[in-house]
């Protein structure tokens, strides 16, 4: 059934479009093609710096979820979405856009549950371990 949505999509997209330049004109088709896709640029470029300053505060050990990192991943899905030219992929990115929708699709699509990322360095206390070691390679019986 998937391979029939890939295969058909881009010509369903097709479509719509041309269906909005006969309803409209095809000025205005292209305006909305042109504006969806620097929206969807704007989208991804601004998820892309969210994704790399929550990473840079998962390393300075700050609080963590993977929920985060899904919805972040999920709004860039979506700004791809909105670069594709179509009003069909357009009312999906739309979609996943939206939150509580969003998290419902995501719940529904992930069986598991899962649990926030705490770093372990700033869970555990410091303790020092003293004893000798020896190297064996080093040791010669000669």
């Amino acid at each position: 059934m998937m391979r029939f949505v890939i295969l058909f999509l881009p010509w369903l997209e097709l479509f719509t479009l041309i269906e909005l330049g006969i309803q409209t004109s095809a000025l205005i088709a292209i305006a909305y093609v042109f504006t969806t896709l620097l929206f969807g640029l704007a989208v991804v470029q601004r998820q892309g710096r969210g994704i790399f300053e929550r990473f840079t505060q998962a390393r300075d050990g700050k609080f963590f979820g993977p929920e985060l990192l899904r919805d972040d991943m999920a709004i860039g899905f979506a700004g791809l979405l909105l670069m594709i030219p179509g009003m069909i992929t357009d009312v999906v990115a739309l979609v996943v856009m939206a939150g509580p929708l969003r998290r419902r699709l995501l719940r529904a699509l992930s069986s598991s549950k899962s649990e926030a990322h705490v770093p372990e360095r700033a869970a555990r206390s410091h303790e020092t371990v003293e004893g000798v070691f020896r190297r064996v390679d080093d040791h010669s019986d000669t």
